[in-house]
């Protein structure tokens, strides 16, 4: 009875919609719109798809662009702290000035190269830790009754409702001597003495995994949930252990998830900032602090700059390699 009753109402919503949208189109504006897209060649379809495009070309290329001129230029005091490209006499351009000394100074300078590579390290294992830690979490709520699969995603995304500068504050009170732990490991007795955990490589990780353990877990849950579970069983029929059969099956066929989650958790955690300065040592080399330190302490905006752009290439060399592997890959998979 509810879906009888329900199949008119759709009816008449659907046909509200359609008069709504007949009576837009006898509008002037929306014919004199169209006339024109018709007159330069574009269509609906084109202009809903550049959308996507005049975005990453507002708010991606643009800033890029404007980052690499200033890497090309020279420090100087004034404002702004940096030499222009571009020399104008009586309104004519005389001359282009083109710095490399930055990029020089940035590949002879010991000081960056070990930033990157701890940026990378630590990077690394972070993500490697989210994944071992996001995949079980991910497997069981894909494999979870439909009644508690919502509510495990929604405990997994709750803490994106709270502030990312308070949630890494709330690890100081945690971690520190006279924190949470401590003071439960001391009360217990298993310690005399607090363990030192802040501003340690160890708090850095735990900054990390905890922080960014959410974008491994959705897009490997998004891959299990779609998994098609006669294989699984199959392979159980065929007398498959289920270690076995996770290992022939399960993990072959979540590897895009694991892709993906990996490189959401690698990227961010290349450049983080804010928790090893909050959670790390003092002396924690990260390519996201020498970045800060560079650009506010020594306002050398041209190095901030050149680090800005090595970084973004350092990260997107091997992402463009990873998706140019995966597309030849499918490709001798449909042959």
């Amino acid at each position: 009875m509810n879906a009888r009753a329900e199949a008119p109402r759709r009816h008449r919503q659907s046909a509200g919609v359609q008069l709504i949208l007949d009576f837009l189109q006898r509008l002037p504006p929306y014919r004199w719109t169209q006339a024109r897209l018709v007159r330069w060649g574009l269509t609906g379809r084109t202009l809903v798809t550049a959308v996507p495009y005049f975005w990453l070309l507002l708010f991606f290329l643009v800033p890029f662009i404007i980052v690499l001129k200033i890497s090309f230029a020279e420090a100087r005091i004034g404002i702004p702290p940096y030499s222009p490209l571009l020399n104008w006499v009586d309104g004519s351009l005389a001359q282009i000035r083109l710095n490399f000394a930055t990029f020089q100074n940035m590949i002879q300078d010991s000081l960056y190269w070990k930033a990157y590579l701890n940026s990378i390290k630590v990077a690394a294992v972070s993500t490697l830790f989210c994944l071992l830690i996001g995949y079980p979490m991910a497997y069981a709520i894909a494999r979870a009754q439909s009644t508690w699969r919502h509510i495990l995603l929604m405990m997994v995304i709750l803490p994106f409702w709270t502030s990312f500068l308070l949630r890494v504050y709330a690890w100081i009170g945690i971690l520190k001597n006279n924190g949470l732990i401590n003071n439960f490991l001391m009360w217990t007795g298993l310690i005399e003495q607090p363990i030192v955990m802040l501003q340690t490589d160890f708090a850095i990780y735990v900054g990390i995994v905890y922080s960014y353990l959410p974008f491994m877990i959705l897009p490997l849950y998004s891959n299990l949930e779609k998994m098609d579970l006669t294989l699984l069983e199959a392979a159980a029929d065929l007398g498959a252990k289920p270690f076995k059969t996770f290992l022939t099956i399960t993990l072959p066929l979540s590897m895009p998830g694991i892709v993906a989650g990996s490189m959401l958790v690698f990227i961010p955690a290349v450049g983080e900032f804010v928790i090893p300065e909050l959670l790390g040592p003092s002396d924690s080399l990260m390519i996201g602090k020498v970045l800060w330190q560079v650009f506010f302490t020594k306002r050398d905006w041209p190095a901030a700059c050149a680090v800005a752009i090595a970084l973004l290439l350092l990260l997107v060399i091997p992402i463009v390699m990873l998706q140019r592997a995966q597309a030849a890959e499918a490709r001798g998979a449909h042959r």
